[in-house]
């Protein structure tokens, strides 16, 4: 018998999946809500006339959506706005500086970095300690960072932030909560979202527990570049790489995260210069990250290599004085950057390769040497010396503002999951 019926061009064997279901007034209103609060950040302020010329919607509808979401304590109401017509100064809506809010916690080799921010993106809370995690228990690190992410949420609530949830950043590869393998922290196959979660809650004991989310640190701080790198430097398809002891990378296409199919996409650091090279970490010999990671830098420039950021701060200085060692180790790991960079390229075609972590302090004599490289290695010829699509990350563009603001767009995305009216009510879609 035939695999088709009469009627459908869909085997019997792979039926088509089931459609969503309709969408009903509340869930339209849901809907909308996200749109006017979405719009207001995306413009920092916006009237209600604005808000409707942006979202299409009616200005009816604008104006109770964003008394619900004022309400709630998403929007504020500031200053006028004047469109030059007859008739009242409208009051321009801004995203909240108090109420929900996003937190989020870079864990690295040698520091521990905790970002809080409010609904507009802006950096309200951080802390930052310089640890060596090298060799200590998952559990043990994960829990000093429960301890400084513990004071960083008391500092938000001082200033009447509440953080809805916590991102990690994690280095390495992360997957559905866990790290399966950081080679530079020796941890395989950590439980790193419960590890944090019990131990921020034993310090919290009062306080309700709050989602744990994570992902990669590379790909968090690529976002934090995508959504704040600044008008001048923001593109929307890019290569990210980070450069700390272990060297980390993103692809960002169309303003997306590209994550492969398994969620470890951007692990350049552990592409093979060559096979013949230096054991690395990870099993391999020749990665990049022992020719251009921080270890690498600092040995090959003649400093102690576990002196961490006081050994790149040196590095630095040595640099602007003319060291000859100096000068050399940049240049040679330029020039390993620009080899493994063009492969990218040619691969993927990205606008822009961004370098952050201590590469983006250290690109004054990193870029020649890696721009000459991407300039002969390129086939597309859209790299020419200088051409400015090797660039510095912003000074926005790091794991735990990526981490965090990840977590306030979770806000922005559904606020009528998270709301609370000033009386302590739920936010509810009306009768």
């Amino acid at each position: 018998m035939d695999d088709m019926d009469d009627h459908s061009t869909t085997p019997r064997s792979h039926p088509a999946p089931p459609l969503a279901p309709k969408a009903d007034k509340d869930t339209v209103r849901r809907h909308n809500l996200s749109l006017v609060l979405r719009a207001v950040h995306d413009e920092s302020a916006l009237s209600r006339a604005g808000a409707a010329a942006r979202t299409g919607l009616t200005r009816a509808a604008v104006s109770s959506l964003a008394d619900q979401l004022i309400r709630a304590g998403f929007l504020t109401e500031s200053g006028k706005s004047f469109s030059g017509q007859a008739g009242r100064p409208g009051t321009m809506l801004t995203p909240a500086r108090t109420g929900a809010a996003g937190a989020g916690v870079e864990v690295n080799v040698d520091y521990v970095s905790v970002c809080v921010v409010d609904l507009a993106g802006t950096d309200r809370v951080r802390l930052t300690e310089h640890l060596d995690n090298r060799g200590e228990p998952a559990a043990g690190v994960l829990a000093r960072a429960a301890r400084i992410a513990a004071r960083a949420l008391d500092s938000a609530a001082e200033q009447g932030l509440h953080p809805v949830g916590v991102e990690l950043a994690l280095p390495g590869l992360v997957s559905q909560g866990a790290v399966r393998q950081a080679p530079n922290l020796g941890w395989n196959q950590v439980e790193a979202e419960a590890l944090f979660s019990r131990a921020l809650l034993l310090l919290r004991p009062n306080s309700p527990a709050l989602p744990v989310g994570s992902d990669n640190e590379a790909n968090l701080a690529a976002l934090a570049e995508l959504w704040f790198g600044g008008p001048d430097g923001r593109v929307n398809h890019f290569l990210y790489l980070t450069g700390e002891i272990g060297v980390g990378g993103a692809l960002v296409v169309g303003g997306e995260l590209l994550r492969g199919a398994h969620g470890f996409a951007g692990e350049i650091g552990h592409v093979v210069v060559d096979p013949d090279g230096p054991e690395c970490r990870c099993g391999s010999r020749g990665c990049l990250e022992q020719y251009a990671g921080q270890l690498a830098l600092l040995r090959s420039a003649g400093l102690d290599e576990n002196a961490g950021m006081p050994g790149v701060t040196e590095l630095e200085r040595r640099a602007r004085a003319g060291d000859e060692s100096a000068l050399g180790a940049l240049a040679d790991a330029g020039r390993t950057l620009g080899i493994v960079l063009s492969g990218a390229v040619n691969l993927f075609d990205p606008d822009a390769v961004v370098l952050g972590g201590i590469y983006r302090t250290l690109m004054p004599w990193l870029a020649p040497a890696a721009d000459r490289e991407l300039t002969r290695r390129t086939v597309s010829g859209l790299w020419p010396p200088e051409c400015g699509r090797l660039r510095a990350s912003s000074l926005a563009g790091d794991a735990a503002r990526g981490a965090a603001a990840r977590v306030a767009r979770r806000v922005l995305a559904d606020p009528l999951a998270y709301g609370q009216t000033a009386r302590g009510e739920r936010l509810t879609t009306p009768q």
